[in-house]
C-alpha cells in the first residue's frame, strides 16, 4: 500500500518530463499552421482547367468513395491502377491533391533541416543553402540536364546525391582535428559559391531552350507537374527524417549549450554533430529530389517558430514540422494563381516573402549570428 503514492508520483513526474514542455504558444502555432494548410490546400484544389466550386472541391477531397476505398488509397499511395470514381474526385485526388501533399512534405523537410543545421553550427544564419547542400544538388541537376541528358529519369536521385556529396565536401574542408560551427559555415559559403559559379557556367553550354527552362525550374524550386510519384518518393524519407529529428531534440538542445559544456555532459560532440547533419541532409535531399531548390524556407521558418515558441528544440522541431508546410502550401497557391494562367516557380514566391521578412528580423534584432 505504501508504494502506491510513490508510483503515482513517478507517473506524474514522467508525464511532466515528456509533456510538460507543451504550452499554449506551441499549440497555437500548430493549430494555426494546420488551418493555413487546410484553407490554402482547399483553394489549391479548387482551381484548374476543370472548374469547380470550393464546396465541390471540399466534397471531392472528403469523398467517402475514395477515403473508405482501400483499393483507391493503395493505388494513390503505393502505386497501381486507379479504380473508377466520380470525375471531380478523380481530378482532385489524382491531379491536384498530390501537389498539396508534396508542398507539405517539402516545407516540413526544409524547415526541420534548417533548424537542425542552425543547432549544429550554433548559427541562426545556417540553412541547407548556406551549407552547400542546395548548391551541390543544383550543380548535379544542371550537369545532368546539359551533359548527361539520358539520365534525366534519375534526376531526383542524382540531386539528392549531389546535395549529400556537397555537404561531405564542406565537412572535409571544415575538418581540422574536428570541426567547429564557424568553420562549417565558412566552408559552406566557399563550396556554395564555387558550385553556384559552376551552375552559371553550365547555362552557356545549353543550346536547347527547353533544357534551360527545365533547369531554371529545378534550381529555383517548382511544384508544377508534381504527382503521386513524387509523394511516394518523398514520404518514406520524410518519415525517417522527422522521426530522427524529434528523437534527437535533446541532443540539439545540448549542442546549443556550447562544445565544452556538451563534452562535460558526456556527449561525443563530433559524432553527434555529424549524425545530426546527416539527418538534416536527408531531409533537405528528400525535398530537393521532388521540388528542386526552394530557397529561404530552411532559413526563415526556424526563425519564425523560434520567435513564437522559444529555443527549446523539443518545441522548435514540432513547430517547424507544422509551420514549414503552412508557408510552402500558401506560397504555392500564390505561385499558381498570382499570374494565372502562367505558373511561376514556388521558390520565387518564397524568396519574395523570405527576403523582406529576414530584413525585418535584421532591423528588429540588435545582433544576429551565433545562437
Amino acid at each position: 500500500m505504501a508504494s502506491e503514492p510513490a508510483t503515482g508520483t513517478e507517473s506524474t513526474s514522467t508525464r511532466e518530463r515528456w509533456l510538460g514542455w507543451i504550452d499554449g504558444s506551441l499549440l497555437t502555432l500548430v493549430l494555426g499552421s494546420v488551418a493555413v494548410v487546410v484553407v490554402a490546400g482547399l483553394i489549391q484544389v479548387s482551381f484548374g482547367a476543370f472548374s469547380m466550386s470550393i464546396a465541390q472541391a471540399w466534397g471531392a477531397v472528403f469523398d467517402p468513395d475514395v477515403l473508405l476505398n482501400p483499393a483507391a488509397l493503395e493505388a494513390f499511395f503505393l502505386g497501381g491502377e486507379v479504380p473508377e470514381m466520380d470525375e471531380r474526385s478523380l481530378i482532385v485526388w489524382n491531379i491536384r491533391l498530390p501537389r498539396v501533399l508534396v508542398a507539405v512534405l517539402v516545407g516540413m523537410n526544409l524547415a526541420v533541416s534548417g533548424a537542425i543545421f542552425q543547432a549544429v553550427t550554433r548559427n541562426e544564419l545556417a540553412s541547407p543553402f548556406i551549407l552547400g547542400v542546395s548548391s551541390g544538388a543544383g550543380l548535379m541537376i544542371l550537369l545532368t540536364l546539359v551533359v548527361f541528358s539520358g539520365l534525366t529519369a534519375f534526376l531526383p536521385l542524382i540531386a539528392s546525391v549531389g546535395g549529400a556529396v556537397a555537404f561531405l565536401i564542406v565537412y572535409a574542408i571544415a575538418w581540422k582535428g574536428g570541426t567547429s560551427p564557424v568553420r562549417l559555415v565558412l566552408a559552406g559559403v566557399i563550396v556554395g559559391t564555387m558550385f553556384g559559379s559552376l551552375q552559371t557556367a553550365f547555362f552557356f553550354f545549353a543550346d536547347d531552350i527547353g533544357v534551360v527552362q527545365s533547369a531554371i525550374a529545378w534550381t529555383t524550386g517548382s511544384l508544377t507537374g508534381t504527382d503521386w510519384e513524387q509523394v511516394r518518393m518523398a514520404l518514406p524519407w520524410t518519415i525517417v527524417a522527422m522521426t530522427l529529428a524529434l528523437v534527437s531534440s535533446r541532443q540539439l538542445n545540448v549542442l546549443l549549450l556550447g562544445e565544452s559544456t556538451a563534452k562535460s555532459l558526456g556527449m561525443s560532440v563530433e559524432k553527434v554533430r555529424f549524425a545530426l547533419s546527416g539527418v538534416a541532409v536527408l531531409a533537405a535531399a528528400a525535398s530537393i529530389a521532388v521540388a528542386g531548390i526552394v530557397g529561404f524556407v530552411g532559413l526563415i521558418v526556424p526563425h519564425m517558430v523560434r520567435n513564437i515558441v522559444g529555443s527549446d528544440y523539443r518545441k522548435l522541431v514540432i513547430g517547424c514540422v507544422f509551420a514549414g508546410p503552412a508557408l510552402l502550401v500558401a506560397a504555392d497557391v500564390g505561385a499558381r494563381l498570382a499570374l494565372n494562367p502562367v505558373q511561376i516557380p514556388v521558390g520565387i514566391v518564397t524568396g519574395l516573402v523570405g527576403g523582406p521578412y529576414f530584413l525585418y528580423l535584421m532591423r528588429k534584432q540588435d545582433s544576429m549570428g551565433e545562437l
